[in-house]
């Protein structure tokens, strides 16, 4: 009921099963007409269009995000081209040359895991990293690890990238550490924005937030944004000039300035047309009262579809006893099966796509994914009987 919105897509790939939409989701077909707005505004206004988009376009799309997640002050948020960007700017906060302590997982996606390994070669950089299974008892064993000592930095996904394993009460969470840690808390929400219902009313003050719009939010690359504690005094070193925007000074400083808002963590020009894109996105689905609840419950039913399929084809790799999955009430919009080998998977994944099925892996990992522009009656896994 739902593939309305995607037709464009739709059509491109014809004939194709896309369970890849964790990875790289179909956009509706608003966002086409957001990005040719984008042109045409240049175009109209040139050096003027500054002033419209941060008089306009930021604000309202702040607005919207603010609105989904219950976030009091929608000019906390700020928007970078990806979230390793907004990750360093974080991490810069930090002086590299004093001792730093940093409490994670074995599951944060590459970007970070990749750039906090990078800054444990040096020799005062410590990263400690709590596994996130056995699930049942991860929340307990983080909370517990943060307690143990000291820490500058504790950094956490909401949905973990490499198997759907979801922190049920976020908020309790949050608070949890809190009440340990006096450490920057960051939560990675990349795969729970616009998936899993969220509410930070009662952390906002407390947390970094990351997101953006390639995944659930369906607005494609180049716009991620990041919720700022309000009231924050982080003085980042890797800043640009966007990061003025809002001071209050008139006068000249003998110190760099930092916009009052979540700006203070901004960056330098950008390309604005994901901005625009994500915008159209998220108004669509405030129109047509779609809300992240009813996202959330129309991929469980596509879900649970899913695998009675599987249940019927009793396939010796693809099937639930090979499925990383804690709890299906509170699980990200993707499937995650662990095979016996990278190769297995590998094969699979090659099979699967020459039928016309797509999916996304990693090691030996498979990942099928769940969306609105799918329907339950138009899955077919029958391929699947032949091996």
């Amino acid at each position: 009921m739902y593939q309305q919105f995607y037709q464009k897509f739709l059509t491109a790939n014809a004939g194709k099963q896309h369970f890849a939409c964790h990875s790289h989701h179909y956009w509706p077909d608003v966002t086409r007409e957001a990005q040719l707005a984008y042109w045409d505004d240049s175009a109209r206004l040139v050096d003027d269009k500054w002033q419209y988009i941060f008089g306009q376009k930021v604000p309202q799309t702040q607005q919207l995000i603010a609105d989904i997640l219950n976030l009091p002050l929608p000019e906390q948020l700020v928007f970078a081209p990806n979230t390793h960007e907004l990750v360093m700017r974080l991490l810069s906060c930090f002086d590299w040359q004093q001792p730093l302590k940093v409490l994670t997982t074995d599951s944060e996606f590459y970007s970070f895991q990749r750039q906090i390994k990078r800054l444990a070669e040096l020799a005062n950089v410590e990263v400690v990293q709590i596994p996130t299974e056995p699930f049942a008892s991860f929340t307990e064993r983080f909370t517990a690890a943060a307690a143990q000592a000291e820490y500058q930095l504790i950094f956490c996904s909401q949905v973990f990238f490499n198997s759907g394993y979801a922190i049920a009460d976020l908020p309790a969470f949050v608070k949890g550490l809190a009440a340990v840690s006096q450490a920057m808390l960051v939560i990675d929400g990349y795969h729970g924005f616009m998936a899993l219902p969220t509410d930070l009313s009662e952390i906002a003050e407390r947390i970094f937030y990351l997101a953006g719009s390639y995944k659930y939010a369906q607005g494609g690359e180049g716009c991620c944004f990041m919720a700022v504690p309000a009231g924050s005094e982080q003085r980042p070193l890797y800043t640009g000039w966007f990061a003025e925007f809002g001071t209050l000074a008139a006068q000249k400083s003998a110190l760099v300035l930092y916009s009052e808002d979540g700006y203070r963590f901004a960056g330098a020009t950008l390309d604005f047309s994901a901005l625009y894109r994500l915008e159209a996105a998220l108004l669509l689905f405030k129109q047509q009262g779609i809300t992240v609840g009813r996202i959330h419950q129309y991929v469980q039913q596509l879900q649970q579809h899913f695998l009675t399929l599987l249940d019927e084809l009793a396939h010796p790799q693809l099937n639930q006893q090979q499925l990383l999955l804690h709890d299906a009430s509170c699980h990200g919009h993707f499937f995650t099966f662990r095979l016996g080998s990278a190769s297995q998977v590998a094969e699979l994944a090659a099979y699967l796509k020459q039928h016309g099925i797509e999916t996304d892996y990693r090691g030996d990992r498979l990942r099928f994914g769940f969306a609105l522009y799918q329907n339950a009656d138009q899955f077919d896994l029958s391929c699947l009987k032949s091996l």
